[in-house]
């Protein structure tokens, strides 16, 4: 039974004042009105918190997602011109049925696979963007949703600020920074005290700031798309699927580095379906687990979904009725909570260290950081993988070069070729590729066949070769086909089963014949003394006959 119910209970409370002018916002950025955006809060909110897999995952509209959906019903229109808001609403239905689908098919360990450099990229970009944003309405200016115009005016905003706007997210941000080191109410949180503390300051003195906007209220207007609509809704359904995946599960990483705890993906991608498949039918934006008001939840020291459940509910009875009551806090005092997570967002733990990591790690991080600025969450982090990935695979490729071994080395690793007549030593090669054989590797395996000048017999010995992919598979078959058609003969030992299969599947086997695989070496190198001992005195072949299968061809 959760001991933290009351600090879970805030800090959904103080997350909930921190949505409702991103969802009002988004909700019009969309083109389908600020109540759109209430009640894509509330889905995610309710559903996603309740379904999801995070204890401290909070969902909602976001700005990737939301500018998709607006893309969606520019594409879309009715014949008078106007948005098609069906259509919209029933692609961010089908969307949540996708992510369903994928949930049951076990997607979600995959963004296990993403590099802490991409993962630092996007926790400091995302701390940045806000600590840039927030920069505007924290000294009483309006908000600017572009990231470079708001970077670029700073220097003239400094000289443009609203006093009384200044002192409130002053206020505001010193409680912040003091309460934890003055009371010891843990479940009390800071960012909570400060904006009751920032809002009565702004109250009391009657000062002249913005406020949140009127709240919109009102019941849902239900959207049930009809059949013959799926075929066209479903690619940009699949579209709003598939970065809401993405979103969701590499916010739920972050929120494991901060937490020490491990979300479960799949849960994850399940709870975020049933939060889209609700929003779509009631008439609200497109969600996904939000990393801002995430982290709020952990400040204000949230532990579970009482959260997140905490903060829908809030953001119901607010469009239910409850409204006037948010139009009384200044956009100031929101803007000093969301700074100083902003900065927390930032990682901490990366940046002493940034300078010593390798240069592809650098790399990572500052493409992912900067495109994540200035273009896109999605393809920042296609970018980062695609780096972490050519360097994981030139690495991979360097863990063991494929060699050919002369077994007239007096050195050689095999202990049965001592046995060998000296005349025979220089006509047997051995084929040694090493590590997993892949396609990093596979030019470097066919590229053995340019040593294969003086030997007759060439042994391929894989027991140093745990794993292959298609491409390896073909580099060894483009290796067979060169050794036959220069009339040299072709040994395998020591393949592990899957290897053997595979082998097999593609035909490779069949070229050389069953006869020519062996489990051990020493029985390889035994052939390979019979087949020359064959070519060297023809009276075992008859005369005129065709060649023995396991003879030189």
């Amino acid at each position: 039974m959760s001991t933290n119910i009351v600090p879970d209970i805030l800090s959904g409370i103080t997350v909930a004042f921190i949505a409702l002018p991103l969802a009002l916002g988004f909700g019009v950025a969309s083109g389908l009105g600020a109540i759109a955006g209430m009640y894509g809060a509330i889905a995610g909110g309710l559903l996603g918190g309740l379904f999801g897999g995070s204890n401290v995952g909070v969902s909602g509209p976001t700005g990737p997602k939301t500018v998709q959906l607006a893309l969606i019903l520019q594409e879309h229109q009715l014949p008078d011109g106007t948005p098609d808001i069906t259509f919209a609403f029933g692609c961010v239905l089908l969307s949540g049925l996708i992510m369903i689908a994928l949930a049951f098919m076990k997607v979600g360990r995959f963004i296990y696979y993403t590099p802490y450099s991409v993962i630092s990229g996007f926790m400091c970009a995302i701390g940045a963007i806000l600590l840039i944003q927030q920069f505007r309405p924290f000294i009483g200016l309006p908000i600017l949703p572009d990231i470079r115009e708001a970077f670029v005016n700073i220097p003239s905003d400094v000289l443009n600020f609203q006093g009384e706007a200044l002192l409130v997210s002053l206020v505001t941000l010193t409680v912040i920074l003091l309460w934890p080191r003055f009371v010891k109410n843990v479940w009390l949180p800071s960012p909570l005290i400060a904006l009751l503390a920032g809002t009565l300051l702004a109250q009391v003195f009657h000062f002249t700031v913005p406020y949140i906007p009127e709240v919109p209220t009102g019941l849902p207007s239900f959207h049930i798309p009809t059949l013959d609509m799926v075929g066209a809704m479903f690619v940009p359904a699949a579209a709003l699927a598939g970065l809401a995946v993405y979103d969701s599960l590499l916010t739920c990483i972050v929120l494991d580095q901060k937490t020490s705890e491990r979300h479960n993906s799949d849960q994850e991608i399940f709870g975020q379906g049933v939060a889209n498949t609700a929003a779509g039918l009631m008439g609200g934006l497109t969600t996904a687990t939000a990393t801002i008001r995430s982290l709020t939840v952990i400040a204000c020291n949230g532990k579970t979904i009482l959260s997140t459940m905490t903060h829908g509910i809030i953001l119901l009875s607010l469009v239910l009725g409850l409204a006037p009551l948010a139009t009384a806090i200044p956009l100031a005092s929101l803007a000093a909570i969301l700074f100083k997570v902003g900065w927390d967002i930032l990682d901490w733990r990366f940046f002493p260290v940034l300078r010593r990591v390798s240069r592809t790690d650098k790399i990572c991080f500052w493409s992912t950081f900067l495109v994540t600025m200035t273009v896109d969450l999605l393809v920042a982090v296609g970018i980062g993988l695609s780096i972490a990935f050519f360097r994981f695979v030139k690495e991979m490729s360097e863990l063991g070069e494929p060699q050919i071994v002369s077994l007239q080395d007096p050195k050689d690793p095999y202990p049965g070729s001592h046995m060998l007549e000296a005349g025979l030593r220089s006509r047997i090669g051995v084929v040694q590729p090493e590590g997993p054989l892949f396609f990093g590797v596979a030019d470097k395996v066919f590229r053995m066949s340019e040593f294969f000048g003086p030997y007759e017999v060439v042994i391929l010995s894989l027991k140093r070769v745990p794993i292959m992919d298609i491409s390896g598979a073909f580099a060894l078959d483009d290796l067979v086909e060169y050794a036959l058609n220069r009339k040299t003969k072709v040994l395998i030992t020591e393949m592990i089963e899957p290897i053997q299969q595979q082998m097999e599947n593609l035909g490779i086997l069949k070229k050389i014949g069953q006869q020519a695989c062996f489990d051990n070496f020493n029985e390889a190198l035994q052939q390979a003394i019979n087949l020359l001992h064959e070519r060297d005195h023809p009276s075992y072949l008859p005369e005129n006959s065709e060649p023995k299968s396991t003879g030189l061809q």
